[in-house]
């Protein structure tokens, strides 16, 4: 049940995908039966390269265990349940107040994603960006754990995070990484400007690259035995000293 809800938005056929590839439309990744000969594909394969879409080959019984009322033709496409928007688009919406974003460094499980995006909504944060690969996707699933968040959350997905800190520094934002081998608490640090939160995943925290992007780390306190708080904790946490930072600074915020 749980696989049949993940794959809910599925765009099954050769013809049907090619046109949703060339439309644009948000896809998470590309399911293809092993052995379909690449030709026929090819045109389809090409595009999804080209837009730094995933694929993931599969057996052709998968395939037919998720359309069963069409010809899927060797290929179906995953669409994301809502329409992904530019890193720029954040930026813009965040006008005239200082951006604050949410990155988030190969987050998988999509009951954390939706807990961020819960958190993301009720913080006033204006956007959160993830990573097309090693990362959840917005699935039905993660609508279901973000309670309806989804819906007022501009999500980003660009192909490499690193790249994308870049970015966002040449544009004015700090960028702050959360770290359990930080020497700074959170709490300690100012984060009341343009600013970007970056959350590590569930197992391996900020991978290493992404972490000497920061401009700085910080950590949580951890004062029982349990090395780790889950990464939607920690991204609520912080997004909430990001608000009460920005209240003492520059007074009332949004506050519905």
């Amino acid at each position: 049940m749980a696989e049949k809800a993940a794959y809910e938005n599925i765009i099954a056929g050769r013809h049907s995908v090619k046109e949703a590839l060339v439309a644009n439309r948000s896809i998470n990744k590309l399911l293809v039966a092993k052995g379909t000969g690449s030709g026929a594909l090819q045109e389809i394969l090409n595009l999804a390269r080209e837009r730094g879409i995933p694929v993931q080959y599969v057996d052709r019984s998968h395939l037919n265990g998720l359309v069963k009322d069409a010809p899927h033709q060797g290929v179906v496409a995953v669409a994301a349940a809502k329409e992904y928007v530019s890193v720029d688009d954040i930026l813009a919406a965040a006008l005239p107040e200082d951006p604050f974003i949410i990155l988030l460094n190969e987050i998988t499980d999509p009951h954390n994603l939706g807990a961020i995006l819960r958190t993301a909504d009720a913080a006033g944060v204006h956007g959160v960006v993830i990573t097309r690969h090693r990362s959840a996707a917005l699935t039905p699933a993660v609508v279901k754990a973000s309670c309806g968040a989804v819906e007022y959350v501009r999500v980003a997905r660009v192909p490499n995070l690193a790249q994308t800190i870049t970015y966002l520094q040449q544009r004015g934002l700090w960028v702050v990484g959360a770290c359990g081998t930080a020497p700074d608490i959170y709490w300690d640090v100012p984060l009341d400007g343009p600013l970007a939160l970056v959350i590590g995943g569930e197992d391996k925290g900020l991978g290493r690259l992404v972490r000497e992007k920061c401009d700085q780390l910080v950590r949580l306190p951890m004062a029982g035995r349990v090395g780790s708080l889950n990464a939607s904790v920690a991204a609520a946490l912080l997004a909430y000293e990001v608000v009460r930072q920005r209240r003492r600074v520059h007074g009332r915020v949004p506050d519905r």
